[in-house]
């Protein structure tokens, strides 16, 4: 089975700033990863690359091809967006502060700590290292925070912490010419700085800058200063101190080649520029004034994210409080004033058009699109906020529930990636889940002593199932028929049985002798199964009310138990890293599967043995049966997730949950010079507590541990996956990790797969036999290429009438993507007559061959459905919005 990465869920948003490029595509950090989210279809995807730390600073080029990621360990990957994967890597030399294309795409401005530097961007260009490094400013005094091109390109806005921001002409100049322009009166660092935009020239006439301490100053340009030639008499003010040439510069003779790479760079040939640079007006040498000083009056709120756009003349501004202002200038105009969460904003920012404001909270995981003038939201998710205990698939594969340490229950459309349900009556941490047949019911049982049914319809708490004294409920499950919930506890020892119509309690198993961590009924058989950490399985009766059926003794404690789907095995997780498999009819002992060497994790920082030495984390804690029964999945504390073939008692293949080095226990060998005397470096509190975090730190490490001494490695997330659940069509599985809920899936999502390739399929040959009416060849060869273009391309190239004959020739194993072209077609396509024939000639030409693969079909069978559904609810609803116009027309005459 190859699974691969298809879409992290459960954490839209982890910190760092969104960017938003082709006016609907929002490119949001997650941890290590980049997700990006259509918001015209609301549909998410992870993209398939990571950093080796977590991403604090993305830049997205202006035509949306190239991406830049820098993580917390400076290192930057530059990434081909439509493509998902990496062009180049480059390591910078220290923190980098501000990352922004310019716009004309050929250049990026990135700021390394004081300096600030203009690489080439390498676009496709194949070498070892692309990267070409143009110019370095090396003016600030302290680190830069915020960078602004102008729209030509020519000039660069920096804002640092040293309370300025400087004005930079990227090309050479001579002399003085050279040093910026200083914008001062800040009395806190230059978070946002901005060009302003004459509408009727649409050259720049002024400038913003934003202080972190709620203050925007207003610069006008009124030309070229006068006092700019009283240098050379001395009248003018002293020099200021200035970085030396560089010896690259002063080179003229030396290298032919650097110097014909910076001729093309500036345009133009150095010696006009320098010739003609007394009569050429510089904008940085020019003068500005400061036309106002506006304050945004958030008492001690500081600033910690800002954006300007220049059609509308608009900034928008996140305060640390949790509330954002939106203001029109120059004016200084408040349009919007509102609090959209209880921590500081971490991002915002405009798309393209204006329309939409994206707002980013790293510390709660929330990540808000919203339409200023209609005052309505676009898109609105939120992840957990403590980690992830519990996942659960619904019987038709289409949702996904998920509960946590938040005390919520979430429920995710698994095909767009997005929360449409949260549950938040639970008052402490949801412990399991169990979707009902029905497929619109949840039960989820939690530390607070309830187990709760929720209904999808109608986005309510049905019911709530209770004890006569307070439990805490750590397992929970439900007959396959719904008449009984069953759930076990932490601390009594004890399982509780509810009718699940009445509520009532019926039963109560007793005869464990430690907290009960396992329920599963048997599938066929109404045998409830329940793991303990009293070494046994119990086998229950409930409906005879006999008690323990069977009892299965262990050597150590068991963690635990699965159900293979035909009820005839029974698979437990043993404390020494065992995998146990139970013949239920005989009550047997099948196989035993030695999984310790498989799941043992890393090394982490608090650890006094190394990886290998060490007993910890070296067990399976979940457990999870293919759809087929043939292999099982399991996790524990550790970066892996193991399957195993059964029936051979082999490792098939090991899954690496995260390469983040962020997380804790994902090295097997901890690096050395960071030990010190006084203990590992990671450890040691050299924080600055009286800085403000909000723009220096936008994670979620310490987010739930800021009491001293609270975790020994202060807060640091430990890598480890607590639940699996496999899809019943068997086509993905989901694991709950660290990170968030994984979704590693067998469907191809690729826009290439050479698959039955051979040197006639070639796009050519396809046009070819269109051009030549062989319509059904060209449908076969642009299958075997699988290029969605050219698959749709010959859809439409087949006549109305030759619908049946081409549907009848498609070999079976293409209907799947035939099917996924289809829906694809139906959801952005105005032709539905002629889609709507091709789906009735495909299902009555393969019904029977869909009948015997409807588990590989059903993805693309319910995603077709869905297709037809929503196509028929908009001519519904446009049907009946213009009933009385359709009989007006269908009872005019012909002759008119």
């Amino acid at each position: 089975m190859d699974y691969r990465l298809q879409n992290l869920l459960g954490a839209p948003y982890r910190g760092g700033n969104a960017v938003i490029t082709q006016n609907t595509q929002l490119i949001s950090p997650v941890g290590n990863r980049v997700s990006v989210t259509d918001l015209n279809k609301h549909h998410t995807v992870t993209i398939p690359v990571n950093t080796s730390t977590n991403i604090c600073r993305i830049a997205v080029s202006p035509d949306g091809t190239f991406l830049l990621a820098v993580d917390e360990e400076d290192r930057c990957i530059f990434i081909n967006l439509p493509r998902r994967v990496i062009l180049h890597r480059i390591t910078f030399k220290d923190k980098v502060g501000a990352l922004k294309f310019s716009p004309d795409g050929k250049f990026f401005a990135v700021g390394i700590g004081k300096l600030v530097q203009i690489w080439r961007s390498p676009g496709f260009r194949r070498a070892v290292f692309a990267f070409e490094l143009v110019r370095t400013f090396a003016n600030s005094d302290d680190k830069v925070v915020s960078l602004e091109w102008s729209l030509e390109s020519d000039y660069l806005l920096v804002g640092s912490k040293d309370l300025a921001a400087r004005l930079f002409c990227v090309r050479k100049l001579k002399g003085a010419l050279n040093k910026p322009f200083l914008f001062l009166g800040h009395r806190d660092s230059v978070v946002g700085c901005f060009f302003g935009v004459d509408k009727l020239t649409n050259k720049v006439n002024r400038a913003f800058t934003i202080a972190r301490d709620g203050y925007i100053f207003s610069w006008g340009y009124t030309g070229e200063d006068v006092k700019m030639h009283e240098s050379e008499d001395g009248h003018s003010e002293p020099p200021s101190p200035d970085t030396p040439e560089r010896a690259d510069e002063v080179m003229v003779d030396g290298v032919g080649t650097d110097l014909k790479k910076r001729k093309e760079y500036d345009g133009k040939d150095r010696d006009s520029d320098e010739e003609g640079g007394d009569d050429e007006e510089y904008m940085h040498r020019g003068k500005w004034v400061l036309l106002r000083k506006d304050g945004f009056n958030q008492a001690s709120a500081k600033v910690t994210a800002c954006d300007y756009h220049q059609g509308l003349d608009m900034v928008v501004v996140g305060f640390s409080n949790g509330v954002f202002g939106l203001y029109q200038m120059p004016d200084f105009i408040c349009i919007h004033l509102l609090s959209i969460s209880r921590e500081k904003l971490t991002t915002a920012v405009f798309n393209e058009r204006g329309n939409w404001l994206t707002f980013g909270c790293a510390k709660l995981g929330q990540l808000l699109v919203w339409e200023w003038r209609s005052e309505s939201y676009i898109l609105k998710q939120q992840g957990h906020y403590f980690d992830v205990n519990c996942v659960t698939y619904s019987p038709d594969s289409q949702f996904l529930a998920t509960g946590a340490d938040d005390n919520k229950v979430k429920v995710w459309n698994v095909m767009s990636g997005s929360c449409f349900i949260t549950f938040t009556e639970h008052t402490n941490a949801v412990t399991a889940l169990h979707f009902m047949a029905d497929n619109h019911s949840l039960l989820s049982a939690s530390l607070d002593g309830t187990v709760r049914a929720w209904d999808f319809k109608r986005y309510k708490n049905y019911k709530t199932y209770t004890t006569p004294t307070p439990r805490q409920f750590v397992s929970l499950t439900a007959d396959p028929s719904g008449d009984v919930v069953c759930a076990g506890t932490l601390d009594s020892f004890e399982i509780f049985v509810w009718s699940k119509k009445t509520g009532q309690i019926k039963d109560i198993l007793s005869g464990h002798e430690a907290p009960v961590h396992g329920l599963m009924f048997s599938p066929l058989t109404q045998i409830l199964a329940s793991s303990s950490w009293d070494k046994t399985v119990r086998l229950w009766d409930v409906f005879a009310s006999k008690g323990t059926v069977e009892r299965f003794q262990h050597n150590h404690d068991v963690l635990t138990v699965a159900y293979r789907p035909d009820g005839k095995q029974l698979a437990s997780s043993t404390l020494d890293g065992q995998i146990h498999f139970w013949d239920t009819i005989e009550g047997v002992l099948m196989y035993t599967i030695e999984g310790r060497r498989d799941i043992a994790g890393g090394r982490v920082m608090t650890d006094r043995r190394s990886a290998a030495n060490s007993s910890s984390g070296k067990c399976f804690t979940t457990l999870c049966y293919s759809a087929d029964g043939g292999y099982i999945l399991a996790a524990g504390t550790s970066r892996y997730i193991c399957m195993y073939d059964i029936s051979d008692q082999v490792l098939l293949k090991r899954f690496q949950i995260s390469h983040n080095l962020s997380l804790d226990g994902v090295l097997d060998f901890l690096n050395s010079k960071k030990m010190t005397e006084a203990g590992p470096m990671d450890l040691i509190d050299d924080d600055n507590s009286d800085e403000e975090s909000g723009i220096d730190k936008q994670s979620r490490g310490n987010l739930g541990y800021d009491l001293p001494g609270s975790r020994p490695n202060r807060g640091r997330p430990i890598i480890r996956t607590k639940s699996l659940s496999i899809a019943p069509t068997g086509r993905s599985f989901a694991a709950a990790t660290t990170e968030g809920v994984l979704i590693y899936s067998i469907d191809e999502s690729f826009i290439f797969d050479p698959t039955d390739l051979d040197i006639d399929v070639t796009p050519e040959a396809i046009e070819a036999a269109i051009k030549e009416d062989e319509v059904s060849r060209a449908l076969a060869l642009s299958m075997r290429l699988n290029e969605d273009r050219l698959i749709k391309k010959c859809i439409f190239a087949v006549a109305p009438a030759d619908i049946k004959a081409v549907a009848i020739s498609v070999p079976q194993k293409y209907l799947e993507r035939l099917m996924e072209a289809l829906v694809d077609l139906l959801e952005n396509c105005p032709h539905l007559e002629f889609l709507l024939h091709w789906c009735q000639e495909i299902c009555k030409a393969h019904g029977s061959s869909i009948q015997r693969n409807y588990r590989n079909l059903l993805p693309a069978l319910r995603s077709l459905q869905k297709a037809i559904t929503r196509a028929h609810q908009d001519l519904t609803d446009m049907c009946s919005s213009n009933e009385y116009t359709l009989r007006y027309l269908c009872s005019v005459p012909n002759s008119h």
